[in-house]
């Protein structure tokens, strides 16, 4: 039977027991860090100045930031912008100027969740980057771009972090089997294969993740009587909670999904369009608002080429509403499955941008006499409706007249394709275009 005080020990969590204190005990990153790399040469250097670290949860952050500190001998102070305020940010600037004159040590100003402060707060920061008395490092899982000021992005490098790959997840949860029986002689305890691949799995690139629910497993493994090696997947099942995938429906990953969604479908890839779909809904996105972003794909991306995706948008649209969650998720799937595979034109989208574009340039151009109404007969003394053809009045119901205003005369904005539909409707207008001239000479 295994040693009931196996894994008693130390009050702190395996996470933050685990966090690397050098470069080469830090995984991840090689884009960034590795041999030749920017961010790893500045920080052997002993030279990183201040920055802003963008990437998601668990992917090294904090943990890169006190690296950085340790490797410019200079001191790490951590604030949290969800918590402390501009008052803090002053103490701390405070203590750094002091610490600066008087012991000739920089300061490290380790900003988490940058994004949360306003911008009138991120315009605090200026003045004491720019001399100098701190170096900023900000950490923020948003985009940059959307979240931060320009001034202070224009004081800062962006360094931009990934999600861990499995074999740097891997490799984390084997340390953290070390680190937990440390010095307790028990080296036989271990993971089944299966067990090990779900943990890797629920982790989701994410290293605190993944530590924190090593530690929830080993926790739970104690309360068997005898403890269980190797620790199998029905054992870490009864642990985990149900993984939710990493989406914000208000900030970049919202963007980032609709448009891989929407790219997937305009390229007729059916399996990108139903994992998209299947991640947003996951992800807890309004199912109605992707069923109008799936009827606007209908109109910009299928067009004419086939007229019937807008009705099935549509209707896909409606039997939502009137299902619900979750059956009626199926009818989102099913449109977005006939859109992927439905003959694609963007010819009609185009044309009407080209008609605005003109409308833009030529706001009051008048409409040509012969088809404006005559309902009274000072109009049609003006000359109102004069000249007129009525279509019906030829055998093919078409008799070649203009109509647009003088300034756009000849104008062909709508060219459809060969593709589905728009097949036909291109045969129709050529052979309207061929009348035209037989009737013309």
């Amino acid at each position: 039977m295994t040693d009931p005080t196996l894994f008693q020990g130390s009050t702190e969590p395996l996470a933050a027991r685990m966090r690397p204190r050098t470069l080469d005990q830090f995984l991840g990153q090689e884009r960034l860090l590795g041999p030749g790399k920017a961010l790893g040469e500045l920080i052997r250097r002993g030279d990183v100045g201040s920055c802003i670290f963008w990437g998601p949860p668990g992917s090294g952050k904090t943990t890169l930031a006190r690296i950085i500190a340790n490797y410019t001998e200079r001191h790490f102070e951590p604030f949290s912008a969800v918590t402390e305020g501009v008052p803090r940010v002053r103490e701390i600037v405070k203590d750094a100027d002091e610490r600066l004159k008087y012991q000739g040590q920089g300061t490290i100003l380790f900003c988490d969740e940058i994004h949360r402060f306003n911008r009138a707060q991120q315009d605090a920061f200026l003045p004491w980057v720019e001399n100098g008395i701190i170096t900023l490092i900000g950490a923020t899982t948003e985009n940059p771009s959307f979240e931060l000021t320009g001034a202070l992005l224009s004081r800062c490098r962006v360094f931009v972090l990934e999600p861990l790959n499995e074999k740097h997840i891997q490799t984390i949860i084997e340390r953290g089997l070390g680190e937990w029986g440390k010095g307790k002689g028990k080296d036989e305890i271990a993971f089944s294969p299966a067990a090990l691949d779900l943990l890797i799995r629920h982790s989701q690139g994410d290293a605190r993740r993944a530590l924190n629910t090593l530690e929830a497993v080993f926790k739970h493994a104690e309360r068997q009587s005898p403890f269980p090696i190797p620790l199998d997947v029905e054992l870490v099942h009864g642990v985990l909670e149900k993984p939710l995938p990493l989406y914000d429906k208000s900030g970049e990953q919202h963007f980032n999904l609709i448009s891989a969604l929407h790219k997937a479908i305009r390229g007729s890839d059916v399996n990108g369009a139903l994992y998209w779909l299947a991640r947003m809904l996951a992800g807890g996105e309004d199912p109605l608002y992707l069923a109008r972003r799936l009827v606007r794909i209908a109109i910009e991306d299928i067009g004419l080429a086939d007229p019937r995706a807008l009705s099935v948008a549509i209707a896909a649209k409606d039997a939502y509403h009137f299902l619900g969650t979750p059956e009626g998720e199926l009818a989102l799937a099913e449109v977005a499955v006939y859109l992927a595979t439905a003959p694609k034109s963007n010819r009609v989208y185009a044309a009407f941008g080209a008609a605005q574009a003109a409308a833009e340039r030529h706001p009051a151009e008048p409409v040509p006499l012969h088809i404006r109404n005559a309902p009274t007969p000072l109009m049609k003394e003006l000359g109102y409706g004069a000249g007129y053809q009525y279509a019906f009045d030829a055998p093919e119901a078409y008799l070649p007249q203009e109509y647009l205003p003088a300034a756009l005369r000849d104008q062909r904005w709508y060219q459809p394709s060969e593709f589905g539909y728009e097949k036909t409707v291109k045969e129709r207008m050529d052979w309207w275009e061929k009348l035209k001239m037989d009737m013309l000479k």
